[in-house]
């Protein structure tokens, strides 16, 4: 959610800042500016709704300058409307802001009475205010947004700039990401790496409390109390052309086809055949003192720590619970020195699962992170960081990110086994083995899902869908309704397959497909007997079976045919053809796949 863009260099700002928010696009937003400086004073043009909405602004109405921020906004305090859209200026100060000010009210009411004047329903507006009134008595603009900051409480990534101060742009982080580009004579900060991957690859990552001066010249860091830090710039690897589409009608398109690639690049230097074992990037997790295991998590990575949690017990005997993140901090956990909290987030900056890392923290538990984002807040206040090698995911319903995730838990969990001894030297062979073959399943599987695209358009219009699994296909279950969920708006429930006695089958009827995983394995009986349960109910199975299932036919008015693996790992290939189904059906349905109503990539916020 929200995207921030700056630059100050020999340049025209305004191409730079557009092209930057462009790449931003797939953080979810409902507004866009940009604040532009040139000739003594800078100007703000802001465009509620799409993008393409500032650009053609900007087209009519140019905003030339070689210093400028720009900012695409996710609503949180006001609705989405040109006024509340970013930046907001008050006087010569210029903010663009992602995150929350929790004490905004008290400091709107302290403001007012003291004579300021509010043009916007936003807490943004509220550190344009606090910069103005500093910059009187501040030494430079760095100090008077220093001062400022001492009063705000909350999460934030800002970046400010003063018409009286057009060599400088100001940032500063607290619990939401924000990274600093490193060029010739020109210099860039942003919310996301992929912003300014155009333009640069040396990236400096902000670290929590920092206050950066960016100018033409170079980059200054400071602590909150102004003493100066260093921070080592990283030399970012891929490459902005890795983000394209690459002629895919939708993101999410090419990432689903990216999956076996990303599989491959997730195992590759991780396999170790010839100790039966995995090396997990210099990771050395002492068991021995590990008497549980807590998973963080929220969304699509919540449901691959549910995978995790079979793949743990069964192969390191260790007990684990899943918690959801948004949850975890606020029930007063009981967490101890031998704990081992997992925490899960694709992005590496989500909000809740941060919270509940600091929490674990400072209860005395040691804390693995798994994300895809190198050098991300959540690995960084972690004690071990451990990445996944999707690449740049650009859609906002996850898909190569959740089968990487999958693969990592595979990884730690044969680890931990090795370590604690309770997998043994040819099982855990046999799970390596199977890992490598994995990339060319699915591969092939991908490759035959048109028969996906003709049942999509058979039950595209239904008003409801119902998935179901049972042990570890029925956390895939409840990825394949959350996946159909956000891209298509189409209702749909993931349940245990042995539950549906319970409750659900009350919403059985001719009209309501329902989308069975029941591949070959030990609980295939038992789903087989909830299926036909059913079909006698005349509702509509659609079944996710193995390949070779001679009897799923009879009982099934649709199957899709998966390659065999082993039932440890057949969740990495079963959520597949989910993946593939939501994608049509929302494509059938002529819905924002890439961009869906209300959705952000990387959640920043409570």
């Amino acid at each position: 959610m929200c995207g921030i863009v700056g630059y100050i260099g020999p340049r025209q700002a305004t191409p730079i800042l557009v092209n930057g928010l462009r790449r931003l696009e797939y953080r979810g937003y409902d507004s866009a500016g940009v604040a532009v400086w040139e000739g003594g004073k800078s100007r703000v043009v802001r465009c509620q709704g799409k993008l393409q909405g500032l650009v053609n602004k900007l087209e009519a109405e140019p905003a030339p300058g070689m210093v400028g921020i720009g900012h695409t906004r996710w609503a949180t305090h006001g609705r989405p409307s040109d006024i509340n859209a970013h930046p907001h200026k008050v006087g010569g100060v210029s903010v663009v802001h992602n995150g929350i000010i929790e004490n905004h009210v008290h400091l709107r009411q302290q403001l007012e009475a003291s004579g300021s004047k509010f043009s916007s329903e936003t807490d943004t507006e509220i550190v344009a205010h606090l910069v103005a009134a500093e910059l009187s008595s501040a030494k430079d603009l760095t100090e008077a947004v220093r001062r400022a900051l001492t009063k705000v409480v909350g999460a934030f990534a800002i970046v400010v700039m003063d018409d009286a101060h057009p060599d400088t742009l100001v940032a500063a982080k607290k619990a939401s990401p924000l990274v600093v580009g490193l060029g010739e004579g020109e210099n860039y900060v942003a919310s996301d790496v992929t912003a300014i991957l155009d333009e640069t690859k040396e990236i400096i990552f902000v670290e929590e409390g920092d206050i950066v001066t960016v100018t033409r010249q170079g980059v200054s860091i400071t602590d909150p109390q102004g003493k100066p830090v260093e921070r080592t710039p990283t030399t970012i690897r891929w490459t902005a052309a890795q983000a394209e589409k690459d002629g895919y009608r939708h993101y999410m398109l090419k990432e689903i086809h990216e999956q076996p690639r990303a599989v491959a690049d997730t195992l590759a230097g991780r396999i170790d055949l010839e100790n039966d074992n995995v090396t997990l990037d210099g990771i050395v997790v002492d068991t021995s003192n590990i008497k549980r295991i807590v998973m963080v998590a929220c969304g699509t990575s919540y449901h691959s720590s549910l995978v995790g949690k079979f793949l743990i017990e069964d192969f390191a005997r260790i007990p684990v619970e899943v918690d959801l993140a948004s949850e975890y901090r606020y029930r007063d956990p009981v967490v101890r020195d031998t704990d081992l909290v997992i925490a899960i987030s694709q992005s590496g900056e989500t909000a809740d699962t941060m919270g509940a890392v600091q929490l674990a923290k400072e209860r005395g538990a040691k804390v693995l992170a798994i994300s895809n984002v190198l050098e991300s807040s959540i690995p960084r206040l972690s004690d071990y960081a451990f990445y996944t090698h999707a690449g740049p995911e650009i859609g906002v319903a996850s898909t190569k990110a959740f089968t990487t995730q999958l693969v990592s838990l595979t990884l730690l969990a044969i680890h931990l086994g090795r370590q604690t001894g309770t997998l043994s030297p040819e099982r855990a062979r046999l799970l390596l083995a199977e890992l490598l073959a994995l990339p060319n399943k699915m591969a092939e599987l991908i490759e035959h899902g048109a028969q996906l695209q003709v049942i999509a358009r058979r039950y595209g219009n239904s008003r409801g869908f119902l998935f179901m699994g049972r042990g570890n296909q029925y956390p895939i279950a409840l990825e394949g309704a959350l996946k159909l969920k956000e891209i298509s708006y189409i209702h749909a429930e993931g349940y245990s397959a042995g539950e549906m006695k319970h409750g659900p089958i009350a919403l059985i009827d001719e009209e309501l497909p329902c989308v069975v995983l029941v591949p070959q394995g030990p609980l295939y009986e038992k789903t087989v007997s909830n299926l036909t349960e059913v079909r006698a109910r005349e509702g509509k199975v659609i079944a996710i079976a193995s390949r070779g299932d001679k009897e799923i036919g009879s009982v099934s008015d649709e199957v899709i045919m998966i390659p065999n693996t082993l039932p440890e790992l057949q969740p990495i290939l079963s959520v597949v053809p989910l993946q593939q189904l939501s994608y049509y059906v929302a494509d059938h349905k002529g819905t924002d796949i890439d961009q869906p109503r209300n959705l952000a990539k990387s959640v920043t916020v409570e």
